[in-house]
């Protein structure tokens, strides 16, 4: 894998090349996204409590630990198990439509994907929602558009590549990125493939 280099001033991250849910919105001039452009309304206050009482669990769980070691990991492993379910059940609620499934090259400091020739163009401000396989995160950012390059295939000459940098990230968001781009490696290298 090579270092992302599209910002010499920030830290390297190691990028793969993936096919993952991606929900894009452009931000307007003098929009902040300070509100959620991918909101589901009715379920918005559900699911900030559920991100409460999870934190809240997971601060309680090193204490337990220090007590029971075998609870604390019966506990844990449990957590998964209910995290994975509510990720299942709430994709399932609101599939993404096929367009929305795209190849991209992914990192902790941003994502590079096709769009239509002239749609998007550099200095231009979007809302991203990620759907990471198999696990199913999603996190979500705000994304600058940092470059736009045209494919070289001739056959895709209405396409480009647009090339963006993670400009307001959640930590959660980008610890969820983190371990997808790790396990991506993990099943790379269990598969035999070669890495990039």
């Amino acid at each position: 894998m090579s270092p992302d280099q599209y910002r010499p001033d920030r830290r390297d991250f190691f990028r793969i090349e993936d096919r993952i849910g991606l929900e894009y919105r452009r931000l307007g001039h003098g929009e902040t996204g300070a509100g959620n452009p991918f909101a589901e309304d009715h379920l918005d206050s559900l699911k900030a409590e559920l991100k409460r009482l999870d934190q809240e669990f997971r601060n309680q769980l090193p204490v337990l630990a220090e007590r029971d070691r075998l609870t604390a990991a019966l506990l844990k492993s449990l957590n998964g198990k209910v995290d994975t379910l509510a990720r299942i059940m709430a994709f399932e609620q609101n599939p993404l439509q096929p367009e929305q499934w795209r190849d991209v090259t992914l990192s902790e400091g941003g994502v590079s994907f096709q769009v239509v020739a002239g749609e998007l163009s550099p200095g231009d401000i979007l809302a991203l929602r990620l759907t990471l396989p198999p696990e199913l995160y999603r996190p979500q950012a705000k994304a600058e558009v940092i470059e736009v390059t045209p494919l070289e295939s001739p056959q895709d000459a209405s396409l480009t590549l647009v090339h963006t940098s993670f400009i307001d990230i959640q930590d959660a968001d980008r610890q969820q990125i983190a371990k997808h781009v790790m396990g991506w490696q993990i099943r790379q290298r269990q598969s035999g493939e070669p890495s990039q």
